[in-house]
């Protein structure tokens, strides 16, 4: 023990005793200037990560970017993307639905407002926010919208890339942050897909308490059940990150060795391509763990971690500019915001500087609503210390078998057979000439000789159905499986890609041959 007592250590542990007597405080005072600065740092970090990783989402799947790529930055650049690819930020505009829902119908809005809202947008929508969409529009409510029986998509990163205006709306607060996460968050997701926005929202609402990454990741992971799978990848991490300190490739691998294996996305299966939340919730992860609150490092690994790599900057961006502040974001990473902040995000009417006030005006009311104060100059939090949500689990006991490619048509009717508990049917439908009208296919799916349901097929890209149709939970044993086209029509066509089967175990390709 004596060898613990050199100037230094003693600094050490004072901090670190003086940090976590902080941490236990039942309330913390903020002056209004600092907490908007918060949130402003919030708001503007997202909007930074997303227009850094901008160009390498989805290029460097099961891999990570090398050192020698450099990515591009420089002054004005986010304007650049919002008068160009506007459709980037989706991080950001899918937020400020939910923010205008808040905005028009205050804090007890029902989750139909926030389901409809988003459903009826105008903007272009994927995976778990399609497929939810899809489902609202066709008469499924939330949250069986976003339920992994009727979403095949719930267990993807959807709502954790929408989850900031949860916790920054909720300083100190995330069980506040969470509940309006169990409201939200299942109109488009379930399970591991849910726990990444609960994550994310309580890491933000902690962003306001603390200027430590380590506390901010482990204290917010108290929110999430550890039996869940998402728990346990992030656990991982975290151990991972103290075995090799240094080394953020080393915890990449393992993460890839471990955890890359999808199971829900069916676009992910047998492929590198991995849109889960759990995975792309570990490099969030690494970037803050790694990054050390330094911002660079922290949207650099971030983002060179690869998959879905606009977003997890986004993310990393936004909670460490939270604990920062957006005063002390560097006036590096600020320079590519110039010109920027009064530009409306499209298909929305809030731009940066609209948000950062109505972001604001919603926390002093959040603040407000759980026991604290609002003053003329200081507000009072009353800290929330972090409590579980419920355990649920999507996609259990199923296990993906084989993809059969199919690649044609579907003019009339299409039948085939497998051995196993579930399949989905991926394709789409479409038209031949773009300057056709819009027309929507349906489609009798038979399962065994029983009509099991009528799938409308818009050729709408807006209103698409993400998959054909699908089916889990079968007895196992041989299925037949039969589409017919109710109303086929010269122009249009019904694609068939490919089809997914699923068994109730785990199948060893390397095993498969002895």
């Amino acid at each position: 023990m004596k060898k613990l007592l050199i100037p230094g250590l003693i600094i050490t542990v004072l901090m670190s005793a003086f940090t976590l007597k902080q941490h236990k405080k039942e309330t913390v005072t903020f002056t209004k200037e600092k907490l908007r600065d918060k949130i402003k740092g919030g708001w503007a970090g997202q909007t930074i990560g997303v227009s850094f990783g901008s160009y390498t989402e989805f290029r460097h799947n099961g891999t990570f970017i090398q050192d020698y790529q450099v990515i591009p930055w420089g002054e004005g650049y986010v304007k650049k993307l919002m008068l160009e690819w506007p459709d980037l930020y989706d991080d950001i505009y899918m937020d400020l639905t939910f923010v205008e829902v808040l905005d028009r119908a205050g804090f007890d809005a029902p989750v139909d407002s926030f389901a409809n809202a988003f459903a009826n947008a105008s903007y272009n929508l994927w995976h778990a926010n399609q497929a939810a969409r899809y489902n609202i529009l066709n008469g499924i409510k939330a949250p069986k919208s976003g339920h992994w029986l009727n979403n095949p998509h719930a267990d993807d990163i959807d709502y954790q890339i929408e989850a900031d205006f949860a916790g920054l709306m909720h300083p100190g607060m995330p069980n506040s942050a969470s509940t309006l996460s169990d409201k939200v968050g299942h109109i488009m997701n379930y399970g591991d897909g849910w726990y990444g926005g609960v994550y994310v929202g309580a890491m933000y609402s902690l962003a306001f308490l603390s200027d430590d990454v380590n506390y901010v990741v482990n204290e917010a992971l108290k929110t999430i059940p550890k039996e869940s799978d998402f728990y346990k990848c992030i656990a991982d991490v975290i151990k991972w990150h103290k075995k090799y300190p240094n080394d953020w490739k080393q915890t990449w691998y393992e993460v890839q060795k471990k955890w890359s294996e999808e199971v829900g996305c069916p676009e992910g299966i047998f492929s590198p391509f991995d849109i889960d939340a759990k995975v792309n919730s570990a490099y969030v992860v690494m970037g803050l763990l790694y990054g050390k609150g330094d911002y660079t490092r922290t949207l650099e690994i971030a983002t060179r971690s690869g998959q879905d790599s606009d977003c997890n900057p986004s993310t990393v961006g936004g909670i460490l500019g939270t604990i920062l502040g957006y005063s002390k974001i560097p006036d590096y990473w600020k320079k590519g915001l110039n010109g920027s902040e009064d530009l409306n995000f499209k298909y929305t009417n809030m731009s940066l500087n609209k948000v950062y006030e109505t972001s604001y005006q919603h926390a002093l009311k959040a603040i407000a609503a759980n026991n604290g104060k609002v003053g003329d100059a200081e507000v009072i939090i009353k800290v929330q210390k972090p409590e579980v949500v419920r355990l649920e689990k999507g996609f259990e006991g199923i296990y993906p078998v084989a993809k059969e490619p199919l690649n044609r048509n579907i003019d009339d009717v299409y039948e085939f057979d497998f051995e196993g508990t579930g399949f989905v049917l991926r394709g789409n439908a479409g038209k031949n000439d773009q300057n056709l009208d819009d027309y929507e296919l349906k489609a009798k799916v038979y399962v065994d000789g029983q009509i099991v349901e009528t799938a409308h097929l818009p050729t709408a890209y807006r209103t698409r159905r993400h998959e054909i149709c699908w089916r889990y939970q079968l007895a196992s044993g041989n299925h037949h499986i039969k589409i017919e086209v109710l109303n086929p029509k010269k122009g249009y066509y019904l694609r068939a890609w490919d089809y997914i089967t699923y068994g109730d175990k785990a199948i060893d390709g390397i095993m498969a041959h002895k």
